[in-house]
């Protein structure tokens, strides 16, 4: 149950703070978003980036704001913001890396999606680096988490996306050396809790499950081994669910049941009284490739290789239809005014419109190098590759 609040930021399309959506879920409530698009129709603007990155963009307040990274070594970070209606710089911040930049030439040191809770924008990037900005630019505190537990590792580019509950800012720093996720007080930047977490590779971000009530709120923590629920404010685990999880694709969450990526997708139902999970149901037929599922009206989406689009009954894990796209995706998809907007890594936007069977409905061709997921608030649709940032919107 979503408080008024977020309920009012979803059906307005307000804002889109973090790596799937303010709710993490990648559902919009706009119905008005174009089907194809051109640079000479449907973008309302354009802009070049200073650097490449992963990372989607998220927008807070009028506001859109991406991460990019530069240089050689990749130890340039990059915090742009710019105005969501004219494209215009409103500010862009630079930093030096201080944790390591080694990763691999198809990645970026801008790979994590930066979140905010409204008020401040918490930047967070491979080389396990956090800062923090409020909306005008200004920069409140910075966390070299790499200098602060010097054996954590970036292993080839690590991408785990924080997000926010509450007062407190979650990262997952997941790799072979000094593994942990964190809570950081989004004032202070000091730490309010750390947890030991597997010493293993994993590039899946934290995902939110929402409670009746704010205070409520879980986090839930992939490894490799096992899924993990804590009390966002004290880091205290509440359950666990031991399985071999999907080390990029993300969990994601509809009412009481977590849909897990491990061994397909995994449907387990949270029981708060006795703060237990079971598992409802099992299926190997709704895997995930790289991009998180989405869950929506009784219905999964999941992207398998080779980039097949399945539709799966939320109820028991049937398949429902499958629809075979183009390309490779890295890019999760975002659901919208009953479409699935999915990004290959050559640029080629794929529309789907969703219904008792799936329909390729429009395509747009854009440019290389796109593996961010995209944005959707403002009656818009923000896509990001290595080289730019788009604004695409049925009005101008």
């Amino acid at each position: 149950m979503l408080t008024c609040v977020a309920a009012l930021a979803f059906l307005t399309g307000a804002d889109w703070r973090q790596f799937r959506g303010t709710e993490n879920q990648g559902v919009s409530g706009l119905t008005d978003l174009p089907i194809t698009f051109s640079e000479e129709e449907g973008v309302a603007w354009k802009i070049p980036l200073p650097g490449r990155g992963p990372s989607s963009p998220i927008v807070v307040d009028g506001r859109v704001i991406v991460t990019c990274s530069s240089g050689a070594k990749e130890d340039r970070l990059h915090v742009l913001c710019f105005d969501v209606a004219s494209g215009r710089l409103h500010w862009h911040r630079q930093l030096w890396a201080t944790g390591h930049t080694v990763l691999h030439p198809f990645g970026a040191n801008a790979a994590p999606t930066p979140a905010s809770d409204g008020q401040l924008v918490f930047a967070f990037f491979s080389s396990n680096d956090l800062a923090c900005f409020d909306l005008d630019g200004n920069l409140k505190w910075f966390r070299g988490l790499a200098f602060d537990y010097p054996a954590a590792r970036n292993d080839v580019g690590m991408s785990s996306s924080p997000i926010v509950l509450g007062d407190v800012v979650i990262v997952q720093v997941e790799n072979p050396g000094e593994s942990f996720a964190a809570g950081i007080d989004i004032t202070s930047g000091k730490t309010r809790w750390r947890i030991e977490r597997d010493k293993s590779s994993l590039w899946a971000s934290p995902t939110v499950f929402p409670g009746k009530i704010r205070d409520e709120d879980l986090v839930l923590l992939q490894s490799r081994s096992k899924l993990t629920a804590h009390d966002p404010r004290t880091g205290e685990t509440v359950w666990e669910y031991e399985a071999p999880c999907h080390t990029i694709a993300s969990a994601t969450t509809a009412g009481d049941i977590v849909y897990l990526p491990a061994n397909g997708l995994n449907a387990l139902r949270y029981d708060r009284a006795s703060d237990s999970v079971e598992l409802l149901w099992q299926s190997e037929r709704l895997r995930s490739n790289n991009s998180s599922p989405i869950v929506h009206q009784g219905r999964t989406y999941t992207i398998k290789a080779p980039s097949i689009l399945v539709c799966g009954d939320a109820a028991d894990g049937s398949v429902v239809w499958q629809v075979r796209l183009k390309g490779t995706m890295w890019a999760t998809p975002v659901l919208a005014a009953g479409r699935l907007y999915c990004i290959n890594q050559n640029g080629l936007v794929q529309v789907v419109s969703l219904g008792q069977k799936g329909k390729l409905v429009g395509s747009t061709q854009l440019e290389q190098g796109m593996l961010a997921s995209p944005a959707v608030a403002a009656k818009a649709l923000f896509l990001r590759s290595d080289g730019h940032l788009w604004k695409v919107s049925s009005t101008k």
